[in-house]
């Protein structure tokens, strides 16, 4: 388990757009993983929410390393597919994406991702997503 977490983490620091939102891995095993952002300007939309691509990158995120929690070092994920549902408007002291595999295979992994706006001990579900990902050889040596 730990060399998943820390498999994980050390992949998650290289993710520009994630840190660009200020999110941070929060929960990782076996076929789960966690993402938190604290809402800002920088990622809202003209009306305050929080935009839906930031809202759709908080889930792709959180599917991608639910699914790469599975798939053996030496190797990475990609999405080849996803379909979000927008629910809510995004809007809450801070958005808390889950992400779970749904089916693993050796290729293509189907993953599903909830993004939940919470205030205080409140959470409201904003988005679902259902993702497909497909393992790739890590020829860069940039996802272990």
């Amino acid at each position: 388990m730990q060399d998943i977490e820390s498999r994980l983490q050390g992949s998650f620091a290289r993710q520009g757009l994630m840190t660009t939102m200020g999110a941070t891995l929060r929960l990782v095993g076996p076929g789960l993983v966690e993402i938190l952002v604290t809402p800002s300007p920088a990622i809202s939309q003209q009306h305050g929410f929080v935009h839906g691509g930031a809202v759709s990158a908080l889930a792709d995120s959180a599917a991608g390393y639910a699914a790469l929690s599975l798939v053996p070092a030496g190797r990475g994920v990609l999405t080849t597919e996803f379909k979000i549902n927008f629910l809510a408007p995004a809007i809450g002291d801070r958005l808390v994406a889950r992400a779970r595999v749904v089916k693993g295979g050796q290729t293509l992994t189907l993953a599903q991702a909830e993004v939940f706006a919470v205030n205080g001990t409140q959470e409201r579900l904003v988005a679902l997503m259902t993702a497909t990902m497909m393992s790739v050889e890590d020829r860069d040596g940039i996802t272990d």
